[in-house]
């Protein structure tokens, strides 16, 4: 009886920590077991993410849509403020961040990058209007940014390099572009796709600064976890995007929304 009740418990256990281990262990395993990956990003960072009449779109729906369907599942799409979103990543509330995330070094130590999806080299943008031309004009100007992003800590120290420079954060590009068409703002900082693709559609109302670009070049990824488990779910993504890349899929997406292709790097960056 005692050696029944014993070899019972033995096998009750090593059939728990088998269950314990594929269930956690692997990240890929279980996004295909739930036969769906959820995402978070801010619908509100055209012309990666927006929302059109209440439709999500953009170049990070259209690259996300095809790593998906070359890993075998569907993607559950979340409209996240980016404040919230890296500390939502952390504490599991999705699978991993397609808002395009800046690489830098603090963070390659914090989470796992996928391979980059565009370049991320912050930029400057002013009114139509504007007599400021090259980005040293805007010391002691006010400018706005993003907060919480790569793009604000790279101006911040563009400005005190320069000798001071008045910052202003906002939630979302969107409403530092409103503030800055109505003349509240000098300049707004952010990546060079941003600002190519809303001067592009907005011509009459803003210009690029002329070198438009300053700072260290940078690349957007997604972001995931930084644990043993997300590392076959990161080989899945960045094998898909190789993949799309030698057939021409990330070229094509490259060009509808940005209007050109930029040739990214088949590993992610160190730095």
């Amino acid at each position: 009886m005692n050696f029944q009740m014993t070899l019972r418990a033995a096998l009750v256990s090593l059939i728990a920590l088998g269950a314990g281990t594929t269930a956690s262990a692997d990240q890929l395993a279980d996004v295909k077991a739930a036969g769906k990956i959820v995402t978070a990003t801010d619908m509100h960072y055209a012309p990666f993410d927006m929302l059109n009449n209440g439709t999500y779109e953009g170049m990070t729906k259209d690259l996300f849509d095809e790593v998906s369907k070359e890993i075998g599942v569907e993607p559950l799409y979340q409209d996240i403020p980016w404040p919230a979103e890296l500390p939502g990543l952390e504490v599991k509330k999705f699978d991993i961040i397609i808002a395009p995330v800046t690489i830098t070094p603090e963070r390659l130590e914090r989470y796992t990058f996928t391979l980059p999806i565009a370049d991320a080299t912050v930029a400057l943008v002013k009114a139509a209007s504007s007599d400021l031309k090259a980005p040293e004009d805007i010391k002691g100007k006010t400018v706005g940014v993003q907060q919480g992003t790569a793009q604000f800590k790279q101006l911040e120290a563009f400005g005190d390099k320069l000798g001071g420079v008045t910052i202003k954060e906002y939630g979302t590009t969107d409403e530092a572009y409103a503030d800055l068409a109505a003349g509240r703002l000098d300049a707004v900082a952010g990546s060079l796709p941003n600002l190519t693709y809303l001067v592009k559609n907005r011509p009459e109302t803003f210009a690029l600064f002329e070198p438009a670009k300053f700072g260290e070049p940078k690349y957007f990824a997604w972001a995931l976890r930084k644990n043993a488990d997300t590392e076959p779910f990161a080989k899945a993504i960045n094998d898909a995007l190789l993949k799309m890349t030698d057939d021409g899929r990330v070229k094509a997406i490259q060009e509808k929304w940005l209007g050109t292709y930029t040739e990214l790097p088949r590993e992610v960056p160190a730095k």
